[in-house]
């Protein structure tokens, strides 16, 4: 009920410029550097939302700079747009590292990323930050974010619904099945403009959405309730067809969520991993 909640309030507010921060190369490079760093995966699942929700409002604010540029630039102070966007450009890469670093420390691991290993990592990329510079990025992500990193991921919404699954006696085993999901998982993070594409053009039933549709389905794309119960629905087709039914009425009894949403879900999902557009 909590999660379900939660997830409602943040569909009510979402930012027109959501998702843009979870694009493929985005999300692999963190991916990547999260399995070189050894973290687990609620880490990296979590460095992806804070840095999206950071980079919004980061972009927010470029929006926003001409109209409060004109108010400043009257009083001698202020940024202009176009430094703004460049500051944005020039320190991705140590902002992408600091939301690794502090995921990190959210996981309750003993696998922290500190500050030696973080900036070992970007001289390797030519970048010469000091410690001092690396301390201030986080504080620029907390301070933006009002300290609010703890958000739910995806995977929480998958490994509760996967717990309520077991105790309602779903004759999957719970091992394999959470194995699958969590590939899943990482494959819909992977190519999700692709399989929310597809989903896009099932529930309208044409190929080419219109701007307002698209604008509409930004709530869908975003809905990680529906996203969990998507990989699961999708994760028991592929270890059993013949218990997919009873998952996909337990999914639909747990969350409200209908029959033919998890189908067509599980359909765009299946699609893009066998790459064919056969039932």
């Amino acid at each position: 009920i909590h999660l379900a909640t939660e997830n409602e309030r943040y569909l009510r507010e979402l930012s027109g410029e959501v998702g843009r921060f979870r694009e493929a190369q985005i999300v692999e490079f963190i991916f990547l550097l999260s399995e070189k760093w050894h973290l687990d995966q609620s880490a990296r699942y979590q460095a992806v939302e804070i840095l999206e929700r950071f980079m919004i409002k980061q972009v927010e604010q470029v929006f926003k700079s001409p109209r409060e540029g004109r108010k400043s630039s009257e009083q001698g102070q202020g940024k202009g747009r176009s430094s703004l966007k460049d500051e944005i450009y020039d320190t991705f890469v140590l902002r992408l590292v600091s939301c690794i670093q502090l995921a990190s420390k959210l996981s309750l691991h003993y696998n922290i990323v500190n500050s030696d290993r973080a900036l070992k990592f970007l001289q390797s990329l030519k970048y010469s930050y000091t410690k001092q510079e690396l301390l201030e990025s986080e504080l620029a992500i907390l301070k933006t974010l009002h300290f609010q990193i703890n958000v739910s991921t995806p995977l929480a919404y998958v490994e509760l619904l996967l717990e309520v699954l077991g105790h309602n006696s779903c004759l999957l085993p719970a091992k394999p099945l959470h194995e699958m999901c969590m590939h899943l998982l990482d494959f819909s993070y992977l190519t999700r403009d692709a399989i929310y594409d597809t989903l896009l053009k099932i529930a309208i039933e044409n190929s080419t959405p219109s701007k307002l549709q698209i604008a509409k389905f930004l709530t869908v794309k975003e809905d990680f309730m529906l996203l969990a119960v998507g990989i699961i629905s999708t994760s028991a087709f592929i270890l059993n067809p013949k218990h997919w039914n009873q998952v996909v009425e337990h999914l639909n009894c747990i969350t409200g969520i209908t029959s033919q949403s998890i189908l067509e879900f599980s359909y765009a999902i299946l699609k893009h991993i066998i790459g064919s557009t056969a039932p």
